[in-house]
């Protein structure tokens, strides 16, 4: 068993998100060590099983509640001896009782320069307020919908595009850019909460 930072990874779908992690990180900075669905057929669980990563699904038919399924989750990720949950793409909302398991160390990655445009459609949003300007937000996750404390951000100038598809496709290499730079800093102890304002966090970007 190495003694790098342990990463657990959340996915719903192709695990675009997942794959940069695995390429830029995996095996230097931090190990990604478990991976975990809500959708059986996920894309994102072949990537982790082509490297011999430890994958589970926790589809939401077969609990009473988000509730029931978050504790079945977080005890298989404990299990694994995650220190870090990164949520890649998973669709669903985490329980408050989730994050518990794991004080400030779940992080997301989001579509838009938050606090502009949380919580679902957020390109689609960004399109129909008119903005030239559309980014990407990785943040903590903690009760509220994209409300944690933010870790990295970037803007990136899109004046004459209207499809959200394409949008998407632009931003894309800026997530995996900025979550794998999160990770990376997380897992060397360069991101730290303030105790003062709970709202910011320092970043040690070398």
């Amino acid at each position: 068993m190495t003694d790098r930072f342990r990463v657990g990874v959340l996915a719903s779908g192709t695990g675009s998100n997942l794959q940069a992690i695995l390429d830029r990180v995996h095996g230097r900075a931090a190990d990604v060590v478990a991976v975990g669905s809500d959708k059986p057929g996920a894309q994102a669980l072949a990537r982790a099983e082509a490297l011999g990563i430890a994958t589970a699904t926790f589809p939401g038919a077969e609990y009473a509640d988000r509730e029931a399924r978050d504790t079945a989750m977080a005890a298989w990720l404990l299990e694994q001896g995650v220190q870090l949950v990164v949520l890649a793409g998973y669709m669903q909302l985490v329980s408050a009782a989730f994050l518990g398991r794991f004080p400030q160390r779940v992080i997301n990655v989001h579509p838009a320069l938050l606090p502009a445009f949380p919580g679902i459609r957020a390109v689609e949003q960004a399109l129909e307020y008119g903005v030239k300007v559309f980014g990407v937000t990785v943040h903590f996750v903690d009760a509220g919908v994209d409300t944690g404390p933010v870790i990295l951000q970037r803007a990136l100038e899109l004046p004459e595009v209207r499809e959200a598809d394409e949008v998407r496709a632009r931003l894309r290499p800026v997530e995996h850019d900025l979550l794998t730079s999160a990770v990376a800093l997380i897992a060397r102890g360069a991101v730290r909460p303030d105790p003062v304002h709970p709202r910011f966090v320092s970043v040690e970007v070398q």
